[in-house]
């Protein structure tokens, strides 16, 4: 696996980049887990989601909470990908219907009780014996971001500090990390 996690990085173009998503999406689709976590990935740190929710959505905080809905999303619904559907089109088009769905949680306000998938998984975490025994499937980088974040209910900035990792990288840890939880939830129903 750290040779197709360093792969990724090593994928510079525009045409590459889909090739190597719809890849790594079909090998998803039959159900590895190392290819959803590696799809994931690639979606995070190629900006694939969040360049698509910026289409919809101006607000940074915005911005960051859909495109890890839209990750989330991906982890749980994957395995339905329909084989005559490009990748990047179904990614684009969840991506664009999680924008309105924040679009439409924000007119109804969210003190109605709408809450976005993150902040359930977050929630599940912390409140569901059952889900935080997953927690400890995740790959290390991702259980001890989720962990600190959701668990331990750390703001990013001190998790970051006791992880000795950058802020950005724990925020993007804890994304990938609530996705890849979320798939494993699915998986269980």
């Amino acid at each position: 696996m750290p040779l197709a996690r360093r792969s990724l990085g090593e994928v510079s173009n525009e045409a590459e980049r889909e090739a190597a998503l719809e890849a790594l999406a079909r090998h998803a689709t039959s159900g590895s887990p190392v290819a959803v976590e590696l799809l994931i990935e690639a979606i995070d740190r190629w900006a694939v989601a969040r360049h698509a929710v910026r289409k919809v959505l101006i607000d940074e905080s915005a911005v960051d909470e859909v495109t890890q809905d839209t990750l989330i999303a991906v982890a749980q619904t994957v395995s339905t990908l329909p084989a005559r559907t490009t990748f990047a089109a179904w990614l684009h088009q969840m991506a664009r219907s999680r924008a309105a769905d924040h679009l439409r949680r924000v007119r109804a306000g969210a003190a109605a009780g709408h809450h976005s998938e993150a902040e359930q998984i977050s929630s599940l975490v912390v409140s569901d014996p059952g889900v935080r025994a997953l927690v400890a499937e995740l790959p290390e980088r991702y259980r001890d971001a989720v962990q600190l974040r959701d668990v331990e209910r750390l703001p990013y900035p001190e998790a970051a500090v006791r992880l000795g990792r950058n802020v950005d990288t724990v925020r993007a840890h804890v994304a990938r990390g609530r996705a890849l939880l979320a798939g494993l939830l699915a998986k269980e129903t």
